[in-house]
């Protein structure tokens, strides 16, 4: 028998990926996300705490046959960028252009994402049946991209500071 957690299955991926013989139970997981930028700091930060209980999880449950998966999506095709996102009522013009940018009246890309869900739903479900399924699972060329840059511009700062940063040992 398995058993899945899908966070979130109203729309988008979690409706694609949810059977129609699903047990669904109310459970708030708002804030949970895949991108780190100006006006999403709170939102990274959840997806932080979760990814790094996530892996102890993988680490802890590996021997017992248990997979667990971190899924990381780009922009897909759902109510992600409309009816979900939420805001204040009150825009701060301090933060204008930083995390003003990431207000509902300045996202000009619900119902344009390149994501289909389903195709997203297909492939998560595709990589946790493979034999050696990954931690995290990007989905999308565009995740693809970020994580790529991410990647670089970390290892471009450890390089920057690695000889500094040996200086501590004994």
């Amino acid at each position: 028998m398995k058993t899945w957690l899908i966070t979130g299955c109203s729309t988008g991926l979690g409706r694609s990926l949810a059977p129609r013989t699903a047990l669904i139970f109310r459970l708030d997981v708002t804030d949970p996300g895949s991108v780190t930028a100006p006006g999403a700091g709170y939102y990274a930060a959840s997806k932080c705490a979760l990814e790094g209980m996530t892996e102890g999880l993988r680490l802890e449950t590996a021997p017992l046959g248990i997979k667990v998966m971190i899924v990381e999506p780009g922009a897909f095709r759902t109510d992600f960028a409309g009816r979900s996102l939420t805001q204040s009522k009150t825009a701060i013009a301090d933060y204008a252009g930083t995390a003003g940018k990431r207000r509902i009246e300045n996202d000009k890309t619900h119902g344009t994402q390149q994501g289909d869900p389903n195709k997203g739903a297909r492939l998560i479900i595709e990589a946790i049946a493979a034999e050696d399924s990954p931690l995290r699972l990007l989905l999308g060329s565009d995740a693809v991209k970020v994580a790529d840059t991410v990647l670089e511009n970390h290892k471009n700062e450890y390089d920057k500071w690695r000889e500094f940063s040996c200086r501590s040992d004994f």
